[in-house]
């Protein structure tokens, strides 16, 4: 098994196109087998993870009040949801997989695309992919520990075995990974439905005080609302993880746009009723010391059956956890295939037709990030770079309506609503550095330009050195993984579309 790739089969015995048999084989590559369910539950279940069982807390704690609070739980659904509609005419418009990769290529050349694919393929989601690990293990553990927070080193070692799980999940088969990610939405949507009627059932009852003068000693600064969106979009990240998969969508055309037009607002009526049912039962106060918000609610309300709470939560993280790894993988494979990153990462497994070589690599990735085991400091790290590259992705719809007119455009927005994505990203990366500088946006900044330092030697240049080193690993890490590179796929000269 070389490097080449499989070569399809010859028509033979005379006749003039394939045999019964071959027109049943599939092509060493990835299959379009995500239909439009599995794509709103793919959007619903990464957003629904972790965030609106975490985010809470930071949200209030920086709104300083109820109504703020609950005015940018709304402002950060309505911002997702336009921000998605920018990702619909892009995806429609260039059908690759990658999320914004295709786009920035598109728009900025390669190098905006390789400063991209570097930062989110080390950094951005293999931490992603541990916060939620780390959320899934914390409320896995807190119910055998009662009364007090579970030791670090069990929340550790459950994330990490979580992670290894949902690895091999993805490597085995795609149709496997859709039915978890289907399984699991359905799990958390049921949590989220029995916290939002108890709510209603409660302000029903008159339970409401929390929620009058819900304005009072509220005082936000400039840094503060940026740091509360950063922690309610934290909530809503994942509205773009279905342009990742692209390429295995069906009927992309039909089926992107309708399950982002379906699935965000569904995600955003759940965000803020839930909220409101937690405002029922606890006070701002009560709220910002709770270390399990939504199993603190369920202590309180569905006791005795206060249990199915954090079991529920735990099924909701899961999947969440399974739908970053889903993406993730595309992106490390796109980057192989166009040259951005190893060759090997751009290879199929032979058996399964998964980027089994891509989700790996994500996972080593990911339990280093366990290791520091502060999510909150990872969500703005995380946030600080990811809104950067939101807002060069929306910039990149402007400037390809007037150098790329040609292309086709099924679904085609308000070019307004591309500038205000742009305005807010911007907003969202400067006015947490400006309020409180801190080193870690420092360090976030020199690790994306750090790349050029790798991008001119080996991306530019492509030294002949270089690939006799890579070769020879490549062969053993393609027979031992038996993996192929993808067929019928003639990469890009990564060079072709430089610009300086």
């Amino acid at each position: 098994m070389g490097e080449g790739s499989i070569k399809k089969r010859q028509p033979h015995n005379g006749t003039t196109g394939p045999t019964e048999k071959e027109k049943t084989e599939k092509a060493t590559a990835l299959q379009k087998d995500v239909g439009l369910l599995s794509g709103i539950c793919l959007i619903v279940g990464t957003m629904i993870g972790s965030g609106i069982f975490i985010s809470p807390k930071s949200v209030l704690l920086y709104s300083g009040s109820v109504g703020p609070c609950l005015l940018i739980w709304t402002a950060c659904g309505v911002l997702s949801t336009l921000g998605a509609l920018c990702y619909a005419e892009l995806g429609t418009m260039i059908t690759k997989s990658g999320g914004e990769y295709p786009y920035l290529m598109e728009a900025f050349g390669s190098i905006v695309a390789y400063l991209y694919s570097w930062t989110t393929v080390i950094v951005l989601k293999p931490s992603s992919f541990a916060i939620i690990a780390l959320s899934f293990a914390e409320y896995t553990a807190t119910p055998f520990y009662p009364g007090c927070t579970p030791p670090t080193v069990i929340i550790k070692c459950l994330a990490i075995a979580s992670l290894l799980i949902i690895v091999a999940i993805n490597c085995i088969s795609v149709k496997l990974a859709s039915y978890v990610q289907n399984f699991f939405t359905a799990a958390k949507l049921v949590i989220i439905l029995v916290i939002v009627v108890a709510g209603i059932v409660l302000l029903a009852q008159g339970k409401t005080q929390n929620l009058s003068n819900a304005f009072d000693g509220s005082s936000m600064s400039f840094g503060a609302i940026g740091l509360a969106f950063y922690n309610g979009l934290w909530a809503y990240d994942g509205w773009n993880q279905l342009n990742f998969i692209t390429e295995e969508l069906r009927n992309p055309y039909r089926n992107l746009p309708l399950a982002i037009i379906i699935g965000i607002p569904l995600v955003t009526v759940c965000y803020v009723l839930v909220n409101i049912a937690y405002f029922t039962v606890l006070t701002p106060s009560e709220l910002l010391v709770s270390p399990a918000v939504a199993v603190t609610f369920g202590d309180r309300v569905l006791y005795p059956l206060s249990w199915i709470v954090p079991l529920f939560v735990a099924f909701s993280t899961f999947g969440a956890a399974n739908g970053s790894c889903f993406t993730a993988g595309r992106l490390a494979f796109v980057s192989g295939r166009e040259g951005h990153m190893v060759k090997i990462l751009s290879y199929v497994s032979l058996r399964r037709y998964t980027p089994s070589p891509a989700l790996i690599f994500n996972g080593i990735l990911s339990l280093f990030y366990i290791i520091p085991a502060d999510i909150n400091s990872l969500i703005n790290y995380f946030s600080f770079a990811q809104w950067a590259f939101y807002g060069l992705t929306a910039l990149s719809l402007i400037v390809m309506r007037f150098t790329r007119k040609e292309l086709h455009r099924p679904v085609r927005v308000p070019i307004v609503i591309a500038a205000l994505i742009v305005v807010v990203s911007c907003y969202l990366v400067l006015a947490p550095i400006i309020d409180q500088p801190e080193l870690e946006y420092l360090y976030c900044t020199i690790f994306i330009f750090s790349g050029l330092i790798l991008y001119y030697p080996f991306v530019y240049l492509k030294p002949r050195w270089a690939r006799r080193i890579m070769r020879p690993i490549t062969m053993h890490l393609q027979l031992f993984m038996e993996v192929v590179p993808p067929e019928d796929y003639e990469p890009e000269d990564p060079m072709k579309s430089v610009k300086f």
